[in-house]
């Protein structure tokens, strides 16, 4: 529910603004706009079914309202053909208040309008974040010197070991951890980690594919973490952890006569343990206590550990101020669309699955994640402010991208397509977004069922 809720407020906001954007331009220009709407008043494509809106009001010649179809939403042009498809307007001659009056420069930048605005929207957003919450990102030096990496199921399939000290990303030195899992880095061409594994250098090719990886659900979190601590946090009730009065801030320093420094290790030896008892050691302050307790029929000791990733020490924090984040909020909202550039081309020569990649709602409310985090919230929806603004501008008739292909025919070549020929364009271009619509829930649904 909660995950539902963020994406719907995103959504919504991103809507407004961007349908704002095309109310904006088409006012500057005297264009009449009849109808406003947040989500839309029947059931997408088909303009006239199930007809009626949750709440209108009329100010001036414009309809503002909010739809019952929460999938987008629109603004309706005097004298253009949309979403609404009305046909008969069109057939009555040109008005000077309609956008098909106004010359062609002018309709482009109408057309622009939304994209313009998601854009702009999505680099405030960018700023903001970086002002007021800065940077705090893993030091690659620091988990390089404590362990190495923790190489969890994803990291294992591309030949990574617990233990592997990643010194190199294609390549080039780098300082923060967290780049392991950049999306930039990982859409390379030839991408590849070089990491140190008992004093000798080895270079593990990154698969093209690989992105796909981090669609599914905690793909993230189950690829490369810092090794951590055996530190307990929380006891489990009736645990051999609470038989033996373990305490907080206790550290395992041994289990079954055999050393551990990390929580991987204690649970690789926990994992395959098949005797009646277990004896481990545990420090207390100062003290090394020792224990001996049944164990038949356990997973588990019974503790949870200290959830911090790192120690103070091992990360590095960065605030800007304003000056500085104004400066580097844009690159961090292009950073956006180079990646959709990126991942579009590795679709478009086979290396990345089509399928695989696209997310509909219900995977993109999973990225909100369940509990509500108003910086995780702002991230998404900044991210999603652009993501739209390049799916927008792609050329599919439908799209702006689509009337901006065929304003800039008609200025280039001093002639506007057939009115006959752009409506089917558009029905054309109608058709894909609603069969995409039910490929990405059917993808959804699907991933739901089979874990993908």
């Amino acid at each position: 529910m909660i995950m539902t809720a963020q994406l719907l407020l995103s959504l919504s906001i991103l809507i407004v603004v961007h349908e704002w954007g095309h109310y904006y331009a088409a006012r500057i220009f005297n264009i009449k706009v009849e109808k406003f709407y947040l989500f839309f008043d029947f059931l997408f494509p088909m303009a006239n079914v199930m007809n009626f809106s949750l709440f209108k009001l009329k100010k001036g010649d414009t309809e503002f309202g909010v739809g019952w179809f929460p999938l987008g939403g629109y603004v309706k042009i005097a004298g253009m053909v949309d979403e609404s498809m009305d046909k008969e307007q069109m057939k009555l001659p040109p008005q000077p208040w309609e956008f098909r009056a106004k010359p062609a420069w002018q309709r482009l930048i109408v057309m622009l309008g939304g994209i313009i605005v998601n854009v702009i929207v999505g680099i405030l957003i960018f700023i903001g974040i970086t002002y007021f919450i800065g940077d705090r990102y893993i030091l690659k030096d620091y988990v390089n010197n404590h362990g190495g990496v923790h190489a969890l199921e994803l990291a294992q399939k591309i030949g990574i070991q617990t233990g592997d000290k990643i010194i190199k990303i294609n390549g080039k030195d780098f300082e923060y951890f967290d780049d392991v899992k950049d999306t930039d880095a990982l859409l390379s061409q030839n991408s590849s980690y070089t990491i140190v594994r008992d004093g000798k250098e080895i270079q593990i090719p990154i698969p093209a594919d690989f992105i796909e990886n981090f669609g599914k659900k905690e793909a993230l979190a189950s690829f490369l973490l810092p090794r951590t601590l055996p530190i307990i946090e929380t006891i489990s009730p009736n645990s051999v952890a609470e038989k033996v009065k373990l305490k907080p801030g206790d550290q395992f320093v041994e289990i079954q006569n055999t050393p551990v420094t990390y929580m991987d290790e204690v649970r690789g030896i926990i994992k395959d343990f098949k005797k009646d008892s277990i004896l481990f050691k545990v420090k207390r302050g100062n003290e090394v206590l020792s224990f001996k307790e049944y164990f038949k029929g356990q997973t588990s000791i019974g503790f949870y550990a200290i959830n911090q990733l790192v120690p103070p020490e091992g990360e590095k924090s960065i605030s800007y101020s304003l000056g500085q984040s104004i400066a580097l909020g844009p690159g961090r909202a292009f950073d956006v669309i180079t990646t959709q550039v990126k991942a579009f081309g590795k679709i478009f020569r086979g290396e990345i699955s089509f399928k695989k990649s696209l997310s509909g709602p219900i995977g993109m409310a999973k990225a909100y994640g369940g509990t509500w985090d108003w910086e995780r919230f702002w991230r998404m929806t900044g991210l999603l402010s652009m993501v739209l603004a390049f799916m927008n501008f792609l050329p599919i008739p439908a799209l702006d991208g689509g009337y901006v292909m065929f304003l800039l025919y008609e200025m280039i070549t001093g002639r506007e397509a057939s009115e006959k020929f752009f409506e089917n364009a558009i029905k054309v271009g109608m058709a894909i977004l609603l069969a995409l619509m039910v490929f990405v829930f059917y993808n959804d649904i699907a991933r739901i069922f089979t874990g993908n």
